[in-house]
């Protein structure tokens, strides 16, 4: 016999070995035990998943002679004439070669004659939906009332080109895509039947690129069958086929996250060498992408994600979050588009590659403000603080001084051999020096870090202390670096001479809008040694208390002050009464909360 495809061999002979369609078989079934047959049906889906089979099942089972029966014996005259497709009783019809208004006419006449050797007369007309509307129009009266004898089965792939007048009049059945799951039985089936070994996962690579087919699976299958022998390996429909894997593309992704985009642009390059198109490559980056932000929601079915879950590293999808891969996705797609009108398609993908190093990095504008959401909480709350950057100038201390320091710290014992030790902090000094003092801050009379001097520097800043000394008095006023019990007891009207320094120290801190805020305040009072900041604006009020703890930072820089600070809201003493204001808060139900003098 001549050879056969596996599609055409393998075609269901009844309606048990039909996969994937289960709705469509129990209702058949159902409607032809109880004698509920149709004068016209109407089967709809994609390519590949039985419609055709199953229009010839139906004709199979109403002419059976052991029928109408759901299970026809095919092995009768008719049976095995409509498997041969040469009964002259049920005739297929190609829609798209036979669109005319002239061939519908043809239908009318023979419709009129009862069938030679069979039960019923059945038209199978497949692609009904390439017929034109005359014709469509032609065949509506035929279809609604047609003699006892004929039955109308249409198949087609777009439902949505059959007018809605023919499909009123038929029994509609959709036939759904078949699963992967299914796909691969039928090839593990096939493959037993040829007496061929297939690995499990080029099986399921077949079952993945059918999408759905039956028909595509197995014109697949035959394809690879035909260059593997006796063993089908993924390996080797790889190298025939100048397919990406799946590992590949996995590699590319691993050495860009983690910095190696040599590594990365080599791997591609490879790819590319063996004839792989630059589309072929962005479809598997988006489809890796696509399972890989399944994987991230929790998905893991293979029908779904398309992709075997162990062929996605744990590193990375420990590395990227959901929101970058939605976003690598997104660019992946993007550049399928543009790529056709790229003066380099090739570059186009290099250079997405070489970006793929930054997606570690990005970051979504709602995590930004989430981030920025909790920490402003966190400031507000006190867990968090803002330090500000302190310039600090080191001080040696004098001999004198030194002594005291080495009495009363007996564990800072230094050998006087001349040679070098090691401070805490990791610095080398010479064995027959003490540590020098830690450094002051000259702002506020803290300790700052330590400075380390040679011999020579020492001696030299030594002798220029006192100048130092009076530098430092000349600089500053002497508010500023006195001991902060003795700024406590400043009159109110100190601080208050000083709140343009203050409002100058907010403008440059890090919290917007804080200067503006000093600028709204009018009184500065000292109650029990707490110092109350007295404002006549609501919004100032609520934004001081907000930030206090800035607030009082400020304060003790530009007076020394480092008691307990808070905001009240309070209106200016001794306001003058406005009969304008008063009507212009009362059309907008305002309130006056301050009068400018």
């Amino acid at each position: 016999m001549a050879y056969e495809v596996t599609a055409t061999r393998k075609r269901p002979q009844v309606f048990e070995k039909l996969v994937g369609q289960e709705f469509v078989v129990s209702t058949i079934e159902n409607a032809i035990e109880s004698g509920r047959i149709a004068h016209a049906y109407l089967f709809s889906g994609p390519r590949g998943v039985g419609k055709t089979s199953s229009a010839r099942l139906l004709a199979k089972a109403l002419n059976c002679e052991k029928g109408p029966t759901a299970h026809p014996c095919g092995v009768c005259d008719s049976c095995r004439e409509i498997t041969s497709g040469s009964s002259v009783d049920v005739i297929e019809i190609d829609g798209a070669s036979n669109t005319s208004v002239n061939d519908i006419r043809v239908i009318k006449d023979e419709v009129l004659f009862p069938p030679q050797s069979s039960r019923y007369k059945i038209y199978i007309i497949d692609e009904v939906h390439m017929l034109s509307n005359s014709a469509f129009n032609a065949l509506l009266k035929t279809i609604e009332e047609p003699p006892e004898y004929i039955i109308f089965i249409f198949a087609t792939t777009e439902l949505q080109k059959v007018p809605a007048t023919i499909r009123s009049r038929c029994q509609q059945f959709h036939f759904q895509l078949i699963g992967l799951n299914d796909i691969k039985k039928c090839l593990c089936e096939a493959c037993q039947e040829m007496n061929i070994q297939a690995d499990e996962d080029a099986l399921f690579w077949i079952a993945k690129e059918a999408a759905g087919s039956m028909r595509d699976a197995y014109t697949l299958f035959d394809q690879v069958a035909s260059f593997s022998g006796s063993h089908i390996t993924l390996a080797g429909i790889k190298d025939k086929l100048g397919l990406v894997g799946s590992d590949q593309i996995a590699s590319i992704i691993s050495s860009s996250i983690k910095g190696n985009r040599k590594g990365a642009l080599e791997t591609l390059d490879s790819i590319l060498a063996k004839g792989v198109s630059v589309d072929q490559c962005l479809r598997d980056f988006s489809e890796f992408f696509r399972s890989l932000l399944f994987i991230k929601e929790g998905v893991d079915s293979e029908e779904l994600l398309n992709i075997r879950a162990g062929d996605v590293p744990p590193e990375i999808i420990s590395a990227l979050t959901t929101a970058q891969c939605e976003a690598a996705l997104r660019y992946v797609m993007n550049i399928y588009r543009e790529v056709r009108y790229s003066i380099s398609p090739r570059f186009e993908l290099e250079l997405f590659v070489s970006r793929l190093s930054s997606l570690p990095f990005l970051t979504s504008p709602e995590e930004l403000v989430a981030r920025l959401e909790a920490l402003k909480s966190d400031i507000a709350q006190g867990k968090a603080t803002v330090v500000k950057e302190v310039r600090t100038v080191s001080l040696p201390s004098s001999p004198d001084t030194r002594e005291k320091e080495k009495e009363s710290r007996p564990f800072d014992e230094s050998p006087s051999d001349g040679k070098k030790t090691e401070t805490d902090n990791g610095q080398q000094m010479d064995a027959g020096f003490d540590t020098p003092a830690p450094a002051v801050d000259v702002m506020h009379g803290t300790p700052a870090s330590p400075s380390m001097y040679s011999e020579e520097e020492y001696d030299e800043a030594e002798n220029e202390e006192d100048s130092i000394g009076d530098e430092i008095e000349g600089s500053y006023p002497a508010a500023e670096y006195n001991p902060p019990a003795e700024k406590n007891e400043k009159a109110p009207q100190d601080y208050m001479s000083k709140l343009e320094a203050m409002t100058d120290a907010a403008n440059g801190s890090d919290v917007f809008g804080l200067g503006s805020c000093f600028a709204e305040i009018y009184d500065i009072r000292i109650e029990n040694g707490d110092m109350v900041l007295v404002t006549a604006s609501g919004y100032t009020h609520k934004f001081l208390n907000e930030n206090i703890s800035e607030v009082r930072q400020i304060i003790k820089d530009v007076t020394g002050f480092s008691g307990h600070v808070s905001a009240i809201l309070q209106a200016k003493p001794q306001e003058r009464h406005n009969p304008l204001l008063d009507k212009v808060a009362k059309a907008f139900r305002g309130q006056i909360i301050t009068l400018n003098q």
